[in-house]
């Protein structure tokens, strides 16, 4: 095993609390440890929020450890209280179910499962909590944990004042009870975590120690904060989904590119496997000139490939770089509808007049025909990135790209779209 692994994730800043470091640090050199985390399906997809753990279960896996992804198709039915301010709304079987397929699948681009020495392991809790009677629940679980001690978990207590369900309330032994069931089957003796699951994971311990006497361990990361205030992983006050249905490549490199100075050599250390050294040139060169932005150009290209490969990256540049420069015209329909996804879009309609004045009426891209004769005549009006300002044009099938779309722009930021 690699001695100063445990070292590294240090100074990375990925280590914010451990239950007993010197005797984890001690396993992790001695032997393969398996270790696992919990994603509970509250969406058909995981998000840039998962990315870190994801991302650490990844790092254990290339230096010799198992990891195992556990899908909490059992604990998604519950919902988590940790440092929530209102209950979850809870979710149907049959929803979840399909949630914790499509999860099941994105975890699978980041860890391998066919690896021939320390092959990842996939597992969802709702084999065993599905089955799981109250009776044997509150005989076998229950029995070891005192009131007093799941109130005095921060997760509870910041809740209580507010409210919490028995459910919600309950849902630390359910999760203490995925850590028992993993070492049962698996030998699993590390249970990783942000660090809102710091109370649950410390149950999970307990429940190994009252009922097989053995010593398991607990790492959390740091949450991660934004040096501006906002939260991490939203982009217009939406998820940054890791499905390129739902955030395209496009969209996802620009999350990244656009990471505040302040924060990017922090992110490299997080969400990157360039080495410490190829962290600290690259912050070396980004200091001493960042208008060229060299970090986040790092960061962006890095992380992109990693989500969405590398075609994918290099279409997210074409399409930053054709929106920069103007040349719409280089995109293909598909760029176009990355780039252009939440502009305005009008669906042109057969019996519409295809003059360029009637067009920008008709898709209430000009107010009045007067303002879009102005507006041509002034040089306002772009089609696929170039100036027409001839009142009596016509949008051809030449300005149709690939007979799908037409980008109009108004102004110097103004775009719209037209739809064929």
């Amino acid at each position: 095993m690699n001695s100063a692994f445990f070292e590294e994730l240090k100074a990375r800043g990925l280590v914010y609390q451990v239950t007993d470091e010197e005797a984890l640090q001690k396993q992790l050199n001695e032997e393969s440890v398996k270790l696992y985390i919990g994603f509970d399906p509250t969406a058909d997809s995981l998000h840039i929020g998962h990315l870190l753990p994801i991302l650490m279960l990844r790092r254990f896996q290339q230096n010799g450890h198992v990891p195992i992804a556990l899908v909490g198709g059992g604990t998604g039915m519950i919902g988590d209280p940790s440092f929530k301010d209102a209950e979850r709304s809870l979710n149907t079987l049959d929803t979840v179910k399909a949630w914790s397929e499509s999860i099941k699948g994105q975890l699978s681009r980041f860890i391998d499962f066919e690896d021939e020495k320390n092959p990842a392991i996939l597992a969802n809790n709702y084999d065993w909590l599905g089955e799981l009677s109250l009776i044997d629940f509150l005989r076998d679980v229950g029995k070891n944990f005192t009131i007093n001690y799941m109130m005095s978990k921060e997760s509870v207590k910041r809740r209580i004042e507010t409210g919490i369900s028995y459910t919600e309330f309950a849902y630390q032994l359910l999760q203490a009870y995925d850590f028992l069931k993993l070492y049962e089957s698996e030998g699993c003796l590390l249970q990783l975590g942000g660090s809102d699951q710091w109370g649950n994971i410390t149950s999970g311990i307990e429940l190994l120690r009252r009922e097989q006497e053995v010593q398991g361990f607990g790492l959390t990361m740091p949450l991660i904060t934004k040096a501006d205030g906002t939260k991490f992983g939203k982009t217009e006050g939406n998820a940054v989904w890791l499905d390129a249905e739902k955030t395209s490549p496009y969209e996802f490199y620009q999350f990244w590119i656009n990471t505040d100075d302040r924060d990017v050599v922090k992110f490299l250390k997080y969400f990157t496997f360039l080495t410490l050294d190829e962290i600290a040139t690259i912050e070396e060169e980004f200091t001493a000139n960042p208008g060229q932005r060299a970090a986040q150009k790092a960061l962006a290209k890095e992380v992109t490939t990693l989500v969405h490969g590398e075609a994918a990256y290099h279409q997210a540049v074409k399409i930053s770089e054709a929106l920069f420069s103007g040349d719409i015209q280089s995109l293909t329909a598909e760029e176009i509808k990355q780039g252009f996804k939440d502009v305005p879009t009008y669906e042109v309609q057969p019996e519409d007049q295809l003059s360029l004045v009637d067009l920008l009426v008709t898709s209430k891209i000009e107010p009045s025909k007067r303002q879009a004769r102005e507006d041509v005549q002034n040089g306002a009006i772009y089609v696929n990135g170039e100036r027409r300002q001839d009142l009596a044009a016509e949008l051809t099938e030449t300005d149709k790209i690939e007979g799908q779309f037409t980008v109009i722009r108004r102004g110097k930021k103004k775009y719209f779209l037209l739809k064929y």
